[in-house]
């Protein structure tokens, strides 16, 4: 790689040598007034190069263009949410609160990073080819989503398992994104869609030769995207002065990632960039597994919980303990309170985003964080779950809306009216 950024301001060299990290690209960048210009050079990348390919064109307007869709993943913004600290929450500590907004990805979630990950990784090992390997992968929704487009670019075909509990509008993602969508039942939760998964895999040519199973609940793949991503992101985004992290778990590859980045892992030659980092894991109160596993207590009944992409009924393998310094179980119902709040502030998000931002409140606003700086992950859009019991009563009012008259000089009777005017 070669990179000149003389003349560059101090936070544009930054960003440019976060993008050199993680490309072979070639950029040069000249000063200008009053921005800059650059030009991104790809050696050897042909039609078929699978390069990420941002441009930065030498024009004032800044103009990036990705070559395919799932170069859009990563990169996500971070947002203040200290509004809703001080005056929902009374939160006046000087605690800092920050959302990582995975929402935003191309199919608007963390799983976006995920799904592109373990394709990525499976193509550059030649375990699958395009065209003639069909992926199959046991999912609770968003993995599924951010798969079926990664194999929708690429030429697979996708066949995914899913407790039946899953909502309808990830199903029809799924199907939109021509994938097969294979419901299995919801007492057996996760285990049943991992078994569902490999009874398809032998069905594929010989011995399932055809087909190919990426493991996210054990695939290394998993941390990994968040140790070389999304570590880096919240690292640089909050200029190295992040003290808090806050994640639900769902496999565990982004709370396990994140953390070892920024503590520092000698086994993936990670240097320690705050080895003080307080990692935060959050998981539904009816479904305290990770609690457990930590030595805690559960607290009320266990069981079935509504809070969809965390808590899948068993303690996941990807999941370092060691990492964590805390478990907040969050209830149900309170992740939701939460989630119309977030909605309620203009930030619609799914669920799991209403358990992740509860938990980094709790955190927040003890005395001992005082002046820190949290950050937690949003992990997905809220558009996705109108048919989660939360949404129903937006449902019923959607549903009983009727027309309304029109003023003159229109002629209400021709829409159906009894007069003219009503």
């Amino acid at each position: 790689m070669m990179l000149t950024t003389r003349g560059t301001s101090r936070g544009v060299r930054r960003s440019l040598m976060m993008a050199a990290t993680t490309s072979s690209s070639i950029i040069s960048v000249r000063p200008t007034t009053p921005s800059f210009q650059a030009t991104t050079v790809f050696p050897n990348a042909g039609a078929s190069s699978k390069m990420s390919c941002f441009s930065f064109l030498p024009s004032h307007r800044g103009l990036h263009v990705a070559s395919r869709p799932s170069d859009l993943v990563g990169n996500t913004p971070l947002l203040d949410l200290g509004n809703m600290l001080k005056s929902s929450h009374n939160i006046t500590n000087g605690c800092k609160l920050y959302g990582k907004m995975e929402s935003l990805g191309p199919c608007s979630s963390v799983k976006d990073r995920l799904g592109q990950g373990m394709i990525d990784d499976a193509e550059a090992k030649g375990l699958i080819t395009p065209g003639k390997t069909t992926l199959v992968e046991p999912t609770s929704g968003n993995t599924g989503i951010a798969l079926a487009f990664v194999a929708r670019e690429r030429g697979y075909k996708c066949i995914l398992t899913m407790p039946e509990t899953m909502s309808i509008e990830r199903r029809m993602m799924l199907l939109a994104l021509g994938c097969e969508v294979v419901l299995t039942p919801k007492e057996s939760a996760v285990f049943g869609a991992l078994a569902k998964a490999q009874e398809i895999l032998t069905q594929l040519g010989d011995d399932g030769k055809d087909g190919y199973i990426l493991q996210q609940f054990e695939n290394p793949v998993n941390p990994k995207i968040h140790r070389d991503t999304t570590g880096p992101e919240i690292w640089r985004d909050t200029d190295g002065q992040i003290d808090i992290f806050v994640a639900g778990v769902g496999t565990g590859g982004t709370v396990t990632g994140v953390s070892q980045y920024i503590k520092g892992s000698p086994e993936h030659h990670c240097a320690p960039l705050n080895p003080n980092l307080y990692t935060v894991a959050v998981e539904p109160q009816e479904q305290m597994l990770i609690t457990v596993a930590k030595g805690g207590e559960t607290i009320g009944p266990q069981g079935p919980h509504k809070i969809h992409g965390i808590g899948g009924g068993l303690l996941p393998p990807l999941l370092d303990l060691n990492l964590l310094d805390e478990v907040v179980p969050i209830h149900s119902d309170e992740a939701m309170q939460m989630t119309n709040e977030l909605w309620m502030t203009g930030l619609p998000v799914g669920v799991s985003s209403g358990a992740s931002v509860a938990a980094a409140l709790k955190v927040c606003q003890r005395p001992e964080n005082a002046n820190k700086v949290a950050v937690c992950i949003i992990p997905s859009f809220g558009e996705r779950y109108f048919t989660h019991p939360m949404f129903a009563p937006i449902k019923q009012k959607a549903e009983s809306l009727v027309k309304q008259p029109l003023p003159e000089p229109f002629d209400n009777t021709e829409y159906g009216f009894a007069t003219p005017r009503r």
